[in-house]
């Protein structure tokens, strides 16, 4: 009767044991979930940022007033027989109050 009992401790020793500490215990599905967790929101970003950029390419490929506007903001080019005017201000360094 003594050498069940142990047994039986022993067993359930063992179990507690793989299911706080071991593989696959209850630390080790907690992390995982947080891992899948950042990975799905990770995904759900790169999703987007896709689908923006998809967008951008067939703006690109379809459509000349894109074009147009990435040159102009990115290039600084100008039409023909268009004026282009530049101002720089200029800042006033402060003066010091005591």
């Amino acid at each position: 009767m003594k050498f069940i009992s142990f047994l039986l401790i022993t067993l359930l020793v063992l179990l507690q044991y793989r299911l706080w500490i071991g593989n696959g215990s209850l630390t080790d599905v907690h992390h995982l979930q947080q891992a899948k967790q950042a990975q799905l929101e990770e995904n759900e970003r790169l999703r987007e940022s896709n689908q923006s950029l998809t967008a951008e390419v067939h703006d690109l490929k379809h459509g000349f007033e894109a074009i147009e506007e990435r040159a102009r903001s990115e290039l600084g080019l100008i039409k023909k027989d268009e004026k282009f005017y530049h101002i720089i201000y200029q800042i006033e360094p402060e003066e010091n109050q005591e």
